[in-house]
């Protein structure tokens, strides 16, 4: 049997203070810092967001694969740019806005910006690098650079 228990509250009572250091305070904030990291997106103020999209990095025996999960997006919504050595696929899944006439009760889908950038090896020929989408898939293959050959130097007398 539950029974509720009425605790009483002292209105004007002093905050209580801490006989020992904040020891589970930076604990606190890695737990939030977690929690931020698996949520779907980050709110920005003015309604602007972010969307987290799902990415793998695979080494394969002909290169790199990347696959990025982005459910919804047609390949006008989705951006493979090299730049710098790095690789950076962004995109936008804009809110449909043709559903004005309902009421949601609530909305779990998410909407907004995305970025993702990896970092290159040296060597990659900008070129030979594939993306194609398929099922909410993006898939990026970069070629493995091929390895410089050694170069002989002759020795001549002084």
């Amino acid at each position: 049997m539950n029974t509720a228990v009425e605790v009483p509250v002292k209105q004007g009572a002093p905050a209580p203070t801490r006989a020992y250091p904040d020891v589970f305070g930076a604990l606190h904030q890695q737990i939030d810092r977690l929690f931020e990291d698996f949520a779907p997106m980050r709110t920005f103020g003015r309604g602007v967001t972010e969307v987290r999209v799902g990415m793998n990095l695979a080494e394969t025996k002909d290169g790199l694969e990347l696959t990025v999960e982005v459910p919804g997006l047609e390949e006008k919504d989705v951006e493979v740019k090299i730049s710098d050595g790095l690789l950076t696929v962004s995109g936008e899944k804009k809110f449909e806005t043709e559903e004005k006439d309902k009421n949601y009760r609530f909305v779990e889908r998410s909407y907004g910006s995305f970025s993702r950038a990896i970092e290159l090896p040296e060597g990659v020929t900008p070129d030979q690098i594939k993306a194609t989408l398929s099922k909410g898939v993006l898939r990026v293959t970069v070629p493995t650079p091929p390895k410089p050959e050694p170069k002989k130097i002759e020795v001549k007398s002084a």
